[in-house]
């Protein structure tokens, strides 16, 4: 059984679907909590099962830099090195390089670049890093691609949106040499009794242009894999240019494959993706707008810094059942966040990933029952 998307329900644009991995379910659409170092800061992983945290998204780059690939493939892949043992995707370290500028070399072969830990150099090629991606052994991998910085001319936009589709073809190439190569992987397959693989997504590049953008989703779809990203976005454009972007894409990709925009958005923003047809995300933005004392509720941001709150015995959200807001008050968590408690930052995260995912479920629930509400657009 290879990777399938089953779409079970549609409302306008918006879909609900699911997609079987070796490691579990995971129904759609879907936002993923980023654990980049095979870690959601701060949260454990049975607080995160706890969430109903479906899929995980981990670095490529960051991993292999540290603990490096071997020594997780040694321990039988990242789901067993962080005691995971529900599905995980991993971006392939492209946006990582890109966010290297002054520490990398970019040529038709790759990117070499340097350390952010250590100084030491490295190189990145389509082949090595869905090497690197293979042995991590993860259910669902990327093609490596260059991000393309904002702002762009339309020739530099173009040149490395035609990088990027040589580089998914090499990625594609490699792929099906080598998706064979994880042991533990065949094992868990074996024990569902079918023959799945990981699976390979593309990336859809092409600045802040749409015929580019048009060009490399036809190039990208063209050489077949197993589901589709946008990316390039969050890079420092307007939002309102991310949206316009995303709403030009998604029609442009198959209906019957996970559609998945990577690096997006606020609880608002997310509703308005699904409302295009967005599968999947992902987005640091819960996790670290915690750690800075940011919190989302149905009210709107709350920013527990704020002395108003000193007093305030009400919980951070009235409408929030989770295990933050039905046990602490406002006050309690302003105190914690003011003497620098690192409890503050776990129970903030936690907060936030239990709203975003919440949104998430009410959201599919809407699609299912075709009661999704019409809203204004993301502007």
């Amino acid at each position: 059984m290879s990777f399938s998307f089953q779409l079970e329900a549609t409302c306008g644009a918006a879909r609900a679907g699911r997609f079987l991995t070796p490691h579990g379910e995971v129904q759609t659409p879907v936002f993923m909590p980023v654990g980049t170092l095979a870690t959601v800061k701060g949260v454990p992983q049975d607080v995160l099962e706890e969430l109903g945290v479906q899929i995980l998204l981990n670095n490529t780059y960051h991993l292999y830099l540290r603990p490096g690939v071997e020594t997780i493939h040694h321990l039988g892949g990242v789901q067993k090195f962080m005691a995971w043992h529900k599905p995980i995707l991993t971006d392939s370290g492209g946006f990582q390089v890109f966010s290297l500028s002054d520490l990398r070399k970019l040529t038709e072969d790759g990117v070499q670049f340097r350390s952010h830990l250590d100084g030491s150099l490295h190189f990145f090629s389509p082949e090595t890093s869905l090497a690197a991606e293979i042995g991590l052994g993860a259910d669902i991998i990327m093609a490596f691609d260059e991000c393309t910085e904002f702002p762009a001319t339309y020739e530099r936009a173009r040149q490395s949106m035609e990088l990027t589709a040589r580089w998914a073809r090499r990625s594609h190439d490699y792929f099906q040499a080598h998706k064979r190569e994880v042991p533990w992987f065949e094992e868990k397959t074996r024990q569902l009794g079918s023959e799945q693989t990981q699976a390979l997504f593309g990336i859809v590049q092409g600045g802040m242009y749409p015929d580019l953008r048009r060009e490399s989703a036809e190039r990208t779809v063209a050489i077949g894999f197993s589901g589709h990203a946008i990316g390039g976005l969050s890079v420092g454009e307007p939002r309102e240019k991310t949206w316009e972007i995303v709403n030009q894409t998604i029609p442009l990709l198959p209906a019957d494959k996970p559609r998945y925009v990577m690096g997006v958005g606020t609880p608002e923003e997310i509703v308005e993706y699904v409302r295009l047809g967005v599968d999947m995300m992902d987005c640091v933005m819960p996790t670290r707008a915690a750690r800075h004392g940011l919190l989302f509720t149905s009210q709107g941001k709350l920013n527990i810094k704020n002395a108003r709150y000193a007093r305030d015995d009400n919980p951070i959200d009235p409408n929030c059942r989770c295990k933050v807001c039905t046990r602490y008050s406002r006050a309690y968590l302003r105190h914690l966040y003011a003497s620098q408690e690192v409890l503050a930052q776990v129970l903030n995260t936690v907060h936030n990933l239990a709203h975003y995912l919440d949104i998430m479920r009410r959201v599919r629930e809407t699609i299912i029952s075709g009661e999704f509400a019409i809203a204004r657009p993301v502007s």
